[in-house]
């Protein structure tokens, strides 16, 4: 039997174009278990309650912040592609492939994964440790395939810095995870629907 070595695992840049639509959920849903993973097991070495953490708020107040922060978010977005170049906005085609031609139930599945599982690890453990405004570069960071650009760079720390805000004023992980939720979703559907035409 061959011995393993670590070292011997190559690792190399991959065209979104040439990820197939399975690998491409693999990918998402294998990164997102490792950060639950990860936010999960950093909470509870900080010492807290990970059930605590989740617990839901007596009135639904939270609702309406996460909300709220999410319709802002959509529409300076939104406002932004509108006078930005298409080129200073690359994602490298990951938003495109994810959600263009997928059927809604799955786009709703994939932003609730997304928001509770990063939200989780950023907004539940990191923050936690460090502060909204260090969670908030360390957010932009992971974000990798924006950093070729300082706009949507920016865009996400700010998207994350105000995720930050809204827990801290709020006092609940499920305002960040609601206005992650909504604003996924809304330009998941953004893209979904779309008209060729508009591409």
């Amino acid at each position: 039997m061959k011995k393993f070595d670590i070292r011997n695992i190559k690792v190399r840049k991959v065209d979104i174009g040439q990820l197939d639509d399975r690998l491409l959920l693999i990918n998402l849903y294998l990164t997102q278990l490792i950060t639950f993973i990860i936010g999960f097991l950093w909470v509870i070495l900080q010492g807290r309650n990970v059930i605590n953490l989740f617990r839901l708020p007596e009135t639904p107040e939270f609702l309406y912040w996460g909300a709220a922060l999410a319709a802002i978010i959509v529409l300076f977005d939104i406002a932004i592609s509108r006078w930005v170049p298409e080129q200073a906005m690359d994602d490298g085609g990951v938003n495109e492939k994810m959600f263009r031609k997928r059927p809604l139930w799955h786009i709703v599945l994939i932003c609730l994964v997304v928001s509770v599982c990063e939200e989780l690890l950023f907004r539940g453990a990191i923050q936690h440790a460090i502060g909204a405004y260090w969670t908030s570069i360390l957010f932009a960071a992971i974000h990798v395939r924006y950093l070729k650009h300082w706009i949507p760079t920016g865009m996400v720390f700010g998207i994350s810095y105000s995720l930050g805000w809204v827990q801290d004023h709020t006092g609940t992980i499920w305002a960040p995870i609601a206005a992650h939720f909504v604003f996924d979703l809304i330009m998941g559907l953004i893209i979904r629907f779309r008209k060729e035409t508009d591409r």
